[in-house]
């Protein structure tokens, strides 16, 4: 995700925006690659026990994000950072499922020989983290887009400034900030 302004990509995502069905065919190719890395990353994070694999989480964002009616995509960086939106929404929703009380709300199969043994619940991670993102967005829009761009889609803090139109130091200082404020609502050390 080095180069933030392919013009070509450029050109797709607009048309692909202005729902020209053959733009969204011509673009999945351009960009699979990066969504599975992305896809991978994402998944790599979540707790053990998810059952979504990471190529079904890239389907799935990439119809939302081509399915969606006002969709003005500028770069690269944008459209990934959008992916990563979307990813994140399914990861949540799916956590929120997983929760829900017809689905065991939270209660884990074990062995009988294992019941002594406590498991955490492997969505409250997700949650938490979806909560303290959307606490973020109603304090700082800004920060919240630098998460979804650095954390979600892998940006550097170079390629971060460039999509919101900030210096790289501003990145960094806001990443900082940005760190230390999850760090306090999550409770204790953040994989960021």
């Amino acid at each position: 995700m080095s180069e933030l302004a392919d013009p070509n990509l450029t050109r797709l995502l607009g048309a692909v925006a202005r729902g020209e069905p053959q733009a969204a065919r011509d673009l999945l190719p351009l960009v699979y690659d990066e969504l599975r890395k992305l896809a991978g990353s994402r998944m790599a994070r979540t707790p053990p026990g998810n059952t979504l694999q990471p190529t079904a989480l890239v389907h799935e964002a990439y119809m939302r994000l081509v399915g969606q009616t006002e969709s003005e995509w500028n770069s690269r960086g944008h459209f990934f950072a959008a992916a990563a939106m979307a990813m994140r929404q399914i990861l949540v929703d799916q956590a929120r499922r997983k929760n829900a009380v017809k689905h065991g709300g939270g209660r884990r199969r074990v062995d009988s020989t294992e019941a002594e043994l406590e498991f955490e619940t492997p969505t409250d991670d997700i949650l938490a983290l979806d909560e303290a993102l959307t606490r973020l967005e109603q304090q700082d829009e800004r920060k919240c887009r630098i998460v979804m761009l650095k954390y979600f889609a892998g940006l550097t803090n170079d390629e971060t400034a460039a999509a919101l139109g900030v210096s790289t130091p501003t990145i960094e200082r806001e990443w900082r900030f940005i760190r230390a404020f999850l760090y306090a609502q999550l409770g204790g050390p953040a994989a960021f």
